[in-house]
This record gives structure tokens, sequence and C-alpha cells, in this order.
């Protein structure tokens, strides 16, 4: 007896780092170029500086530096800004120029910051280090402004300021990044955007089911509301809110509660989106990897399934980011 559950303990140590590593070469067989640019399989193989900053990570926690050098490499070479640290937001390989838009995005321009720091950590590399501090720099010199009452993480450098109003994405708001880069730093900027970033969720409760927009509008005033310009849907970019509060260790905030309610009441039924304001959902079931965010907020040790080669990349990225949250957080 003894003997035999020595073996399938012996066995489980073996098979975790073979299933995660199974995760990571099919994620690069589907997802990653030989040239290192991450293609969002949903969206026309497009690029975006998000995905090139998921990759990396991914690579980072693989240890997989030849792989990190590349996606680094493409990013800069392709997406990277002449005039600042920040990264351009969309390349379009069915397009000339790939990069018709030097507009950035700050969920990108954070995740690639934070997949350098986490990289110059793994692999002992200061100059990922140096290029994750130049790009934090940039972010808060640029896209961090105190407006309305809270700290605010403009989406980008343009586009989403009018007269007497901005219009913000949470899921913008890279949690666990911001919360080490608070740590590496001596700036308190990051901790009031931190704080900011739990109490605008707190304070963006809307419809019956009092979820939180993917865009929401936040006046001069202070007042929260749906931005007009995009869908009232708590949809692709909010749930990406649950995972990134997890990994910063703020599971338990109560901010987050009517979101948990709200797919604890949907079962296994949840929806991909759902429209605050008409209660529409979406005709389709949650992805495998919006499953695997819901499965991280819902149970205390979740046994979240092998990456599948049936879904896209936004799904795949989420159901590995998942895993990694679990593994990082106590």
């Amino acid at each position: 007896m003894l003997k035999t559950l020595g073996l399938w303990l012996a066995m489980a140590v073996v098979s975790a780092p073979a299933l995660a590593d199974s995760d990571w070469a099919l994620y690069k067989q589907l997802y990653i170029t030989d040239n290192g640019r991450v293609q969002d399989t949903g969206n026309h193989n497009i690029s975006h500086s998000e995905g090139q900053g998921y990759g990396m990570l991914l690579a980072a926690h693989y240890n997989d530096q030849t792989t990190f050098d590349n996606l680094w490499r493409w990013a800069r070479s392709n997406l990277g800004r002449h005039d600042m640290a920040l990264f351009a937001w969309r390349y379009n390989p069915g397009e000339t120029p790939h990069v018709a838009d030097q507009n950035d995005a700050a969920d990108g321009d954070l995740l690639i910051a934070w997949a350098l720091y986490k990289g110059g950590q793994r692999f002992g590399n200061s100059n990922y280090l140096n290029a994750s501090k130049r790009i934090r720099h940039a972010v808060l010199d640029h896209l961090v402004h105190s407006y309305g009452g809270y700290t605010v993480l403009l989406p980008g450098l343009k586009g989403f300021t009018g007269n007497g109003y901005i219009d913000i994405n949470l899921s913008y708001w890279v949690m666990p990044a911001i919360n080490d880069f608070a740590t590496a730093d001596s700036d308190p900027r990051w901790q009031q955007l931190l704080a900011s970033g739990e109490k605008l969720l707190a304070d963006s409760q809307f419809g019956d089911a009092q979820l939180p927009t993917d865009w929401i509008r936040l006046t001069e005033g202070g007042q929260l509301s749906p931005s007009p310009n995009w869908p009232s849907r708590f949809g692709f970019d909010a749930v990406r809110v649950p995972l990134y509060f997890y990994w910063a260790g703020l599971k338990n905030s109560a901010a987050l509660k009517p979101i948990l309610s709200f797919w604890k009441l949907a079962g296994s039924k949840a929806p991909a989106w759902f429209d605050v304001k008409t209660g529409e959902q979406a005709p389709y079931p949650a992805s495998q990897g919006l499953k695997a965010v819901i499965a991280l907020n819902e149970q205390q040790h979740p046994t979240l399934p092998p990456l599948s080669s049936k879904g896209d990349y936004y799904s795949a990225s989420l159901l590995l980011l998942s895993k990694i949250a679990e593994f990082a957080t106590p």
C-alpha cells in the first residue's frame, strides 16, 4: 500500500511540470510565429501589445528565455514608439503599413513592462529590468492622472478624453503588475493607482446585476456610468478584472462580490458577455479561458484543464494566465 502511494506521489510530481510544459508547447505552436509575433487568431491574426505582454509573461513563467527574447525583439522592433518608451497597440499583417496607428494601449504597456520585470528577475538580465523601468516611468508620466477624485490610468495617449469626462477601462489596470511596481519603485502613484482601481470597481456597479462595463465614463465631478461610446456590456474586457484582482492578492475584495454573485447564479451557463442595461446576454457560453477565471475565483483549489487546440488566442491566454495566477497566489 505504502509503495503504491509513494509511486503515485512520484508520478504526480513528475506529471505536473509535464502538463505545464505541454500547455506552453501547444500555446507556442498555435499562437506564436517563428519570429516572435503573438497572433490573435480570433481577430484575423492581428497582433497587439497586450498579446506580446502575455506571451512574454508566459515565457518567463515557463523559463523559456529563447522565446522571451524573440517576443521582446519583435515587440520592440514592430510596436516600439520612437518618441517615448510605449508601444503602438496594433499590428495588422494584412495592411500596409502594418502599424497604421501609433496610439498605445495602457494594458499592453503595463504587461510588457511587467514581463520584462519578471523576466529580468527570472533570467538575471539587467537589460530587461532597465527596459521595464523606462516603460514604467513613461506610463506614470503620460498615462496616470488625477481626475474626478480618483487616480486614473488613461487607456491610451489619445482618444479617451472629452469635454468634462474621460473613458476608462478597468481591465487595463493590471493589478498584480501595479502591485509589483509599487514595491519596486518609490513613486507613490503606483499605490494610489492600485487603491483607485479597487475603489473604481466598487463604485462602478451598473444595472440590476450591479456589474461593471468594459468601458466606463468618469466625469470631472466624479460620476460614473457605462460609456455611451461602447456597448454597455460586462464583456470580454471586464472579465479580466477578477483574474487580475485574484493575482494581486485581492480575491476577497468586497468590490468583486457582484461579479462573483453573478457567476455563481449563472452556474455552468455563464455567458460570454452580459448587457447591464438591457439584460441581453451572449448567445454562446463562456470560453474555456473565462471558465478558468471563474473557477479560480469560485473554488479553493480549482483543477484547471489542459490547453485545448479548439480555442482562440484570447481564451488560451486567459486559461494559462489563470494557471500562473493560481501558482503565484498563496
